[in-house]
């Protein structure tokens, strides 16, 4: 199945590059290095015999920062703006160009190193969407200090964690951040954190914003703006220290981690090498084009593709600090795509139903030039064809899903627009990325017939990019990610290949579930779901059931407008799974609600949901974007009788956030 945006698309080079990378990615690879800034060349392209697994890149030296601005600004792009900053609940707009960059990130370098912050010290970012965030993470970078970013708002407890782990020297942090209906007091949270964390930073630098001005703890906590003053007018700035390419640039926690935190570790030159190919290779743009990826620095996203790849690849990247709707309404991305003339969007699929969900006949889209827009990327939580088909209709331009992990740091899979684009199929996420080698195993770790579900795995060694391990915790990353697969790192994501070559990423493991012994996957309901022409958003979720042993639940949040009965929806909707999938599916409950439960990042929170479904203990999860959402959820299903009240076990309550 083919969209008519790329039923016409010239013959593509992927199948030549792929089989490249596959069959010596020494070579392909080392090609690949050539353009990055090297201060000394590796003397070894892959050493198998070092770390877990092997490292990539073995003895060079370089730095991410001379790559991301310096020599950029060598080359003659220092007017060009690097950061595009939008901000449109506080009306804030600012253009930062390399040339500042590079006068930026030598500042708050020296800053950092007046407060005794040296080459492996961490440093933690706590931080909203703003310019200082970017240029923190620069100047990390710049000095060899290991960043660790943890999301802007989270709670107190969570920031505690992080800091016990990373054991930073100092933190960065902003005194708020900004929602569309509210400011979020960041440097109450980061009191209460360092008063729970066992570790104590030497010092905390505070980012005073506007909205809301912080109380400093004398002693501890420096004004950032003063600190820069001093600095910048005694001329003190730092040249980009020498990195060798597998030392660590960043740790980044996994999202919703519980207990003691996963810190993922990014290394230097496989992630530069990695990203700077999938700039051209796999989103199409080149040096001087606009970038947007709509997502957070807290996020491995915005790590890989608002900060890192845009801008060593000498592209524009827009910084915005707003929402999908709201801000003000369902047009606000075809604002700023027209406001920038962005070339490229990649956001997550949630963001579009939010959109569709709030202007469901596009009818927003009409009112923006939006001719400078090329491509549209999904990724995050699994694109339903009917949100990327509507997509594609309204927008007219190739809408494409693809797939990665915080893990992996880019792409496993995706079509490759720079190679040229492949036929787009709805649903898939399309062909492993040079470097992957991805298999469908079933549970004794045998690789399955196309079309059949099983578990993902990717051959070892993973490509340059992918993390090399976890922050002192090696073992763990072992057991983790290595183990129960021998040979292969297990992604803990199910799906099927088709005869193609295509992937079609159906959930998590965990969300296949076992229906009377017959194994099917949420996705493919949720699938039939979205298509429903009511229909906004959806989840499905595997229910316990004394008889069966699951079965599925689908919760439904309808279209703006929509008159109709919900009664008469769900039942259109139970039809249609079994017309569509079978009886065997056993898909008898679909509930209307209002809203789902999401993290701030857009994630749907299913696990949380069947715990609740399941009357399980349940912890509140750490980046839910609104608390009040899982009572909506525990309401409507003790209503509907699928919970008994009396089992229901209460959730702990949310630190504040």
């Amino acid at each position: 199945m083919t969209t008519s945006a790329t039923a016409a698309a010239p013959a593509s080079g992927y199948g030549a590059v792929q089989a490249a990378a596959i069959d010596d990615p020494e070579r392909f690879w080392s090609q690949a290095a050539k353009a990055i800034d090297w201060i000394a060349p590796p003397r070894q392209v892959f050493d198998p015999g070092l770390g877990a697994y092997g490292r990539w890149f073995v003895g060079g030296l370089t730095n991410v920062c001379h790559n991301a601005v310096d020599r950029h600004v060598d080359a003659g792009r220092g007017p060009q703006p690097a950061i595009l900053y939008d901000s449109p609940v506080t009306g804030s707009q600012r253009t930062v160009t390399y040339a500042e960059m590079l006068a930026e990130t030598r500042t708050l370098g020296a800053m950092l190193r007046d407060l005794g912050v040296e080459k492996g010290d961490r440093v933690v970012i706590y931080m909203p969407m703003v310019p200082e965030a970017v240029i923190a993470m620069l100047a990390c970078a710049r000095i060899g200090a290991v960043h660790s970013v943890v999301f802007g708002g989270f709670a107190a407890a969570e920031l505690a964690s992080r800091i016990d782990d990373a054991r930073p020297k100092v933190v960065l942090a902003a005194s708020c951040g900004v929602e569309p209906s509210r400011f979020v007091p960041y440097k109450p949270l980061l009191d209460r954190a360092l008063a729970m964390a066992r570790h104590k930073p030497d010092a905390c630098v505070i980012l005073q914003r506007p909205q809301m001005e912080a109380q400093l703890v004398a002693g501890r906590d420096h004004d950032w703006a003063t600190l820069r003053e001093k600095a910048a007018a005694g001329g003190r700035g730092v040249d980009c220290a020498p990195m060798g390419a597998t030392d660590p640039l960043y740790i980044l926690y996994t999202s919703g981690t519980t207990g003691k935190p996963k810190g993922v570790v990014r290394d230097t030159g496989g992630y530069m090498v990695a990203l700077r190919w999938s700039m051209e290779g796999l989103y199409g743009v080149k040096p001087g084009e606009v970038f947007w990826s709509a997502s957070d620095i807290g996020w491995v996203v915005g790590h890989s593709y608002i900060v890192y790849a845009p801008l060593i690849t000498g592209c524009t990247s827009v910084l915005y600090e707003g929402k999908p709707v709201g801000t003000p309404d369902a047009g606000a991305f075809w604002r700023v795509i027209e406001d920038y003339k962005v070339s490229a969007l990649f956001t997550a699929p949630t963001a579009l139903r939010a959109i569709k969900k709030e202007d469901p006949n596009g009818r927003l889209i009409g009112g923006y030039d939006l001719s400078s827009l090329r491509t549209l990327f999904l990724a995050g939580e699994r694109a339903d064809p009917d949100t990327v088909l509507w997509a594609g209709d309204k927008l007219g331009v190739p809408v494409i899903d693809h797939w990665w992990q915080t893990e992996t740091g880019w792409a496993i899979a995706g079509n490759p627009v720079g190679l040229g684009l492949m036929p787009v199929k709805p649903g898939s996420t399309g062909v492993p990325m040079p470097g992957y080698q991805i298999d469908i195993l079933d549970e004794g770790g045998h690789p399955v017939a196309d079309g059949k579900m099983g578990s993902i795995a990717i051959k070892l060694p993973l490509p340059p990019g992918c993390l090399p391990t976890l922050w002192r915790q090696e073992e763990r990353f072992v057991e983790s990610y290595l183990t129960e697969f021998p040979g292969y790192y297990k992604t803990a994501d199910a799906g099927f290949r088709d005869a193609d070559g295509y992937l079609f990423i159906m959930g998590r493991t965990d969300d296949i579930i076992n229906v009377a012994g017959h194994r099917l996957s949420t996705g493919g309901m949720e699938e039939v779901l979205a298509g429903h022409p009511d229909v906004a958003e959806c989840a499905v979720i595997g229910m316990h059931d004394e008889l069966k042993g699951e079965v599925p639940c689908g919760f439904v949040v309808l279209k703006s407008g929509v008159e109709r009965s919900p009664a008469a929806i769900e039942a259109e909707i139970v039809a249609l799974v079994r017309e569509r999938i079978g009886p065997v599916a056993a898909f008898r409950i679909a509930i209307t609600v209002a809203r789902l439960p999401k993290t701030r990042s857009g994630k749907i929170l299913r696990g949380t949901m069947k715990k609740i479904a399941d009357a399980a203990p349940w912890n509140m999860p750490a980046t839910i974007d609104d608390p009040a959402v899982l009572d909506e959820i525990a309401t409507v299903l003790k209503q509907r009788g699928h919970v008994k009240p009396s089992n229901v076990k209460p959730a702990t309550k949310p630190s504040a956030a």
